[in-house]
C-alpha cells in the first residue's frame, strides 16, 4: 500500500536530488596528527550555548558544499528505569561507554552530537573516539579516530546543553555501523539518555576509548547515553531531503530484534539504499511518548519536543508523524508509570494540526501515518478503538497532511481488521515484529518523501 496525495502542497515540496555517497579511503590510527579544525558547531571556551548557536546558524542557513546531514539520531530522554534496569539514574564515573549506531547516509567527514538536555549538573566529556564497528564491542583496526571539541580533547556541557564535536575526516558508507566511545572520568550524576535502543551499549572501567578489542567492556545495556546524533558531510552540495520519523515505540522499534537494525526507519533507509539513492533517515521515536501529555518516563509531549528533536536536524525535507496511540490508551490503568490525563479525539487532532503547522512554518513536508491496530493488546477497549478509528478517519480524509501512509491497513489482519496480522505481531498485539516493521517501510511510496 502506497502513501497517497491529500493536498497540492506535496507538488511544491518535492525533495531535491541526493548527495553522492563518498568513496571510502584508508583511515589514520588513533593518535595521528592533523585533526580538522572546529566545525560550524565549535566555539571558544567550550561553552555549549555557543556550540548550539553556531550549529543553528549552520543548520538553518542556505545549504552549501560541505553542509551537514544527519546520519543517525536518537531523541534525548530524562533518566528512568520504568521498564528494565539501565545506567541512566546511577550515571558514570571513570567509565568508558561504547555505543554502536548505523548511519543511513554516507559522507567523507563525520561529527557527533552529545546531549545534556536533562542533566542537573555540567557534564564533563574527558575523551571521545569514533571507529568502524567490528563484532560486539570491538572495532576495526586502524579505524579509531580521536574526536576533538574546539580543538581540545575534552569539554564541559552545561546542564540542559548540547554540543558537537569538530569534524573529522572519516569516509563512511550508507548503512555502515560506527562505534562511538566516550570516556567519563568525573562523576556524571543521572544521565540524559535514550531508553529503548534495540542495540547493545558497553561499559568498561577506566579509559578504553582507543581499544581495538572489546575485552574491557564487560557490562552491557540496551540504551544509548548522551549520544544523540552522528552527522555526515561530503563533497556534494547538501540537499533538504533528510527524512525524520517521529513517534512513539512503534517508530522507536520496540518489538524488533536486538542489534539487527530492523526498526521501520532502518528498513526505510535500506529501501532508499537498495534503489541506489541513499538518504538521511533519522529516528526520533520515544517509547511511550504522547502528542499532548508530558510523562515522567516517556519524554516531553510531542508538541514540545517536535521543535527540539525534528526541526533542529540539518536539511530536513520530510517528517513522518506516527503518534497518538499512547494519548488514547494512556489514561487507562495499564499505562506504565500511572495514568495520564484523558485525551479527546478533538484534542488529539488539534495536537496533530499543531505539529503540521510547526513543520510547514519551516518548509518541511509532513506525512501522516494512521494509528496501527491494538485489538487484543493492553490498550484494547471499545472506547479506545472508537477514538483510534476517529483519528484515523481524520488522518485519511481531512487533507491536513501533505501525504498519508495507511499503516493501519498495512498491518491489519484481513480476517479481523482491528487486530494486527499474526505474522506481523511481536507478541503483545500492539508492537510489530521485524516482518511488521518491513511491511511498514514497504507501505511508504519513496517518490512522495
Amino acid at each position: 500500500m502506497k502513501a497517497h496525495k491529500t493536498s497540492q502542497r506535496s507538488a511544491r515540496r518535492t525533495g531535491a536530488a541526493l548527495l553522492a555517497t563518498a568513496t571510502l579511503a584508508a583511515l589514520p590510527v588513533v593518535g595521528a596528527q592533523g585533526l580538522t579544525g572546529p566545525s560550524g558547531a565549535a566555539a571558544a571556551g567550550h561553552d555549549s550555548t555557543a556550540y548550539e548557536n553556531a550549529a543553528h546558524k549552520s543548520r538553518h542557513g542556505t545549504p552549501k558544499s560541505g553542509a551537514w546531514q544527519g546520519g543517525w539520531a536518537a531523541s534525548p530522554q530524562a533518566p528512568t528505569e520504568v521498564f528494565t534496569p539501565n545506567w541512566s539514574k546511577q550515571g558514570f564515573a571513570q567509565h568508558s561507554v561504547r555505543q554502536v549506531v548505523r548511519v543511513s547516509k554516507g559522507g567523507t567527514k563525520a561529527r557527533i552530537e552529545l546531549s545534556n538536555r536533562y542533566g542537573k549538573t555540567p557534564l564533563r566529556i574527558t575523551g571521545a573516539t569514533i571507529a568502524r564497528t567490528a563484532e560486539g564491542a570491538a572495532v576495526e583496526g586502524g579505524s579509531v579516530r580521536k574526536l576533538a571539541f574546539g580543538k581540545q580533547a575534552s569539554l564541559t556541557i552545561p546542564a540542559g546543553g548540547t554540543a558537537y564535536s569538530d569534524s573529522v575526516p572519516f569516509p563512511v558508507r550508507a548503512l555502515e555501523s560506527l562505534t562511538v566511545t566516550l570516556y567519563l572520568a568525573e562523576p556524571t550524576g543521572p544521565t540524559t539518555f535514550h531508553m529503548t535502543s534495540s542495540a547493545t551499549s558497553y561499559r568498561a572501567k577506566g579509559d578504553h576509548t582507543a581499544d581495538r578489542d572489546g575485552a574491557a567492556f564487560t557490562e552491557t545495556s540496551d540504551s544509548w547515553y548522551y549520544l544523540s546524533g552522528v552527522e555526515v558531510s561530503g563533497r556534494a552540495t547538501a540537499r533538504r531531503d533528510s527524512v525524520v520519523t517521529f513517534g512513539d515505540s512503534i517508530t522507536d522499534g520496540t518489538g524488533s530484534s536486538l542489534n539487527t537494525n530492523n526498526r521501520y526507519p532502518d528498513e526505510l533507509a535500506e529501501r532508499f539504499a537498495a534503489a541506489g539513492k541513499p538518504r538521511s533517515v533519522l529516528n526520533h521515536g520515544i517509547s511511550g511518548n504522547q502528542v499532548t501529555n508530558d510523562t515522567s518516563w516517556a519524554g516531553e509531549k510531542g508538541l514540545v519536543r517536535f521543535k527540539k528533536d525534528v526541526l533542529s536536524e540539518p536539511n530536513v525535507g520530510t517528517v513522518i508523524v506516527l503518534e497518538g496511540i499512547n494519548d488514547i490508551g494512556g489514561s487507562g490503568p495499564t499505562y506504565p508509570g500511572g495514568p495520564t490525563p484523558e485525551v479527546s479525539v478533538k484534542k488529539l487532532i488539534e495536537g496533530h494540526r499543531s505539529l503540521i503547522r510547526q513543520a510547514h512554518a519551516r518548509g518541511v513536508k509532513v506525512v501522516g501515518a494512521t494509528l496501527t491496530p491494538v485489538k487484543g493488546s493492553f490498550y484494547d477497549t471499545p472506547a479506545n478503538e472508537a477514538k483510534r478509528d476517529a483519528v484515523n478517519d481524520w488522518i485519511r480524509d481531512s487533507g491536513a497532511y501533505d501525504e498519508v501512509v495507511d499503516l493501519d491497513r498495512a498491518l491489519a489482519d484481513p480476517a479481523d481488521p482491528d487486530r494486527i496480522r499474526p505474522v506481523y505481531d511481536s507478541g503483545d498485539a500492539l508492537h510489530p515484529n521485524d516482518a511488521g516493521y518491513r511491511a511498514m517501510a514497504a507501505a511508504l511510496d519513496l517518490r512522495t518523501l
